[in-house]
């Protein structure tokens, strides 16, 4: 049976206070709450600074050991792709507190829409995978060029995850369908808001969307359709925006409710 682990693109978001979070919630707070209500989160902060390992030792106590997290890799590794050894030894380091909790979920490697599918670039790639050598890898591609079946092909070879994404169909971002290149399936959707991709000032404005019902119904029936072969699944909402990823994961939970698989999470609030 698969086992399903739902969650937001970071917790840290003042816009859901009156929401999720109480009025009157301190930042510090955050984390203890969302607890309750998901069982999984990816880490945003260590994309811009690793987090020591005091800091994730105050996570896991504040999530009370009920959330698996994923760890985005620090941009040094990604955008700027001068990081060193050093780096990447804090980065397996700093988590310790979570694996020791088994609350390490896998560490997800965002290229941008820039990281085009070229013999550099490739050659990069394999550098940065035997670096993380041992750690379970999500690799997320947001240029089309490594859109295919030779990818995905090559990925699996190596025992790696990739994202399955959805984004707005527009040309030269990936298409939006499940992949399955090991027992792990990671999902993230980042809305289909095609006005604000390209032209929005932040993040915030990009994932500003909502999906329906109907839009996130294939994804769960895809999982349903593999779930012999599927050990766990990370569903991310990245539309965080206004608090869509919030409905949106009620959403899912229905869907999973009404196909008979186990979503564990409690959004209602």
């Amino acid at each position: 049976m698969t086992e399903l682990y739902l969650g937001t693109g970071g917790y840290s978001n003042t816009d859901w206070l009156g929401l999720l979070y109480p009025e009157g919630t301190k930042n510090a707070q955050f984390l203890s709450v969302y607890a309750q209500h998901y069982n999984a989160v990816e880490l945003n902060s260590s994309f811009y600074a690793i987090p020591g390992i005091k800091a994730f030792e105050g996570m896991v106590k504040k999530s009370n050991a009920r959330v698996r997290f994923s760890v985005k890799a620090h941009q040094s590794m990604t955008h700027t792709r001068d990081a060193d050894n050093d780096m990447y030894q804090r980065l397996k380091e700093s988590v310790q507190p979570l694996r020791d909790a088994g609350m390490l979920g896998p560490f997800l490697v965002q290229f941008p829409y820039s990281f085009h599918r070229t013999p550099e670039n490739r050659l990069y790639l394999k550098d940065l995978v035997d670096k993380l050598e041992g750690e379970q890898i999500a690799l997320e591609f947001r240029h089309a060029s490594w859109d295919n079946a030779e990818v995905r092909e090559a990925i699996a070879a190596l025992g790696l995850t990739a994202v399955t994404v959805d984004y707005p169909p527009l040309r030269g971002l990936p298409s939006s369908e499940l992949h399955i290149t090991n027992d792990t399936v990671y999902l993230r959707l980042h809305g289909r808001n095609k006005d604000t991709w390209w032209d929005g000032k932040s993040a915030s404005q990009r994932h500003d969307y909502r999906y329906s019902i109907d839009e996130l119904r294939p994804f769960v029936l895809a999982l349903k359709e593999h779930e012999k072969t599927i050990t766990q699944a990370f569903i991310m909402m990245l539309n965080t925006t206004k608090g869509h990823a919030l409905y949106n994961l009620q959403m899912i939970k229905q869907l999973c409710d009404e196909i008979g698989l186990d979503a564990p999470i409690q959004p209602d609030w």
